[in-house]
């Protein structure tokens, strides 16, 4: 398993703070201080497995000793055993929600994204589904590392990864040309530049200004395609990277696939996930 960064650490520790405050007080009136126990974590739906390196960071923080039986990124079903965790019992109980609580969030985000990233696949292989900033305040490394671990793309984790000119940006500067011209100047060659269009017309601008990325938003799969075709016929489908956003889900990634897209980007990844179901279960030893 690999090391997490050392802030994600220190977001652990403060979900731990969070739930714990000053004592488990239900596990200190009924738990012996010095019994000690074996909690297993067992999946009760069939997910795609996501969040262990979590839970084994709070072990290692709390004290406990841990043994791994399913890797990330496999497929569970109901009953089977993830991942055992040994200690003082105590200590097993009052991290128990914190823990289940991010194998579920995270498994269902890696569920849902390994389903949509497979359905795109079937149409094109290349095609790259990733996600978006639409991340709870907070959550956003283990939401994104969810998506990675489902098979999808990370997209941006924040603001100063790359340069992403939008609708807002457009309106102030005046022209989608003008923006790109303007990133161009700016930035470093190490950044790239997106540049969110509406119409054809705004996508050749973009082109033309030297956009690394051109960014179909809201556009209809048939509209995409169209876009693709005409970018082909130019000879101007190879400069740049094609990208599509905007209500891209389960049920229109298929067509979204075919369009022609190379990335399409999905916020419901990350937003409108069902989280799978886990449990763990205490024996005293």
């Amino acid at each position: 398993m690999e090391r997490l960064p050392f802030d994600v650490i220190e977001d652990l520790k403060r979900f731990l703070r969070e739930d714990i405050r000053s004592g488990d007080l239900t596990s200190n009136i009924t738990i012996p201080v010095d019994a000690k126990g074996k909690a297993t974590i067992y999946a009760k739906s069939k997910a795609v497995l996501a969040g262990m390196e979590e839970v084994i960071a709070i072990a290692e923080l709390t004290g406990l000793q841990h043994d791994l039986h399913v890797f990330e990124g496999n497929w569970v079903n109901p009953g089977e055993g993830v991942l055992t965790l040994t200690g003082q019992a105590r200590i097993l109980l009052a991290i128990e929600r914190v823990s289940l609580n991010i194998v579920q969030r995270m498994s269902g985000i890696a569920t849902k994204t390994y389903n949509i990233v497979h359905e795109a696949k079937k149409m094109n292989p290349k095609v790259r589904v990733a996600a978006t900033r639409k991340t709870t305040p907070g959550f956003r490394y283990f939401d994104k590392r969810a998506v990675k671990i489902g098979g999808g793309d990370t997209h941006r984790y924040a603001l100063d990864d790359m340069v992403l000119i939008k609708n807002n940006h457009i309106s102030v500067v005046g022209s989608v040309g003008e923006a790109v011209r303007l990133a161009r100047r700016e930035v470093s060659f190490s950044k790239k530049i997106s540049c969110e269009v509406r119409t054809l017309q705004e996508a050749l601008e973009a082109i033309k200004a030297g956009a690394d990325i051109v960014l179909l938003d809201n556009f209809s799969p048939q509209d995409v395609a169209g876009v693709h075709k005409i970018l082909t016929e130019k000879g101007l489908r190879n400069k740049i990277i094609l990208e599509a956003s905007g209500g891209i889900d389960q049920d229109n990634i298929k067509a979204y696939a075919e369009s022609g897209c190379d990335v399409l980007s999905s916020g419901a990844l990350t937003h409108s996930y069902e989280s799978s179901d886990f449990n763990m279960l205490l024996t005293i030893e």
